[in-house]
């Protein structure tokens, strides 16, 4: 009998306790969204993505360099 009251006890106080971290992962969740962040995953694509472009900006400015030589070797 003791037993089956001291599991009843533990049970009422142990739900409180799961309300309250619902509630808090609930409450962060949400203020986490409202701070329009990124996944970490986003974040790489976007890097790996900057990257590419700086590679292909960097190749078109040695080709811009080449033909401007060329035009100038013309004249």
């Amino acid at each position: 009998m003791i037993e089956t009251l001291l599991q009843a006890i533990l049970e009422q106080v142990d739900q409180p306790k799961k309300d309250l971290e619902k509630n808090l992962r609930a409450l962060l969740n949400e203020s986490i969204e409202k701070l329009d962040l990124v996944s970490k995953q986003e974040l790489e694509r976007q890097k790996t993505a900057l990257n590419l472009a700086n590679q292909r900006l960097t190749a078109l400015q040695q080709q811009m360099s080449t033909l401007e030589k060329m035009v100038q070797d013309q004249k």
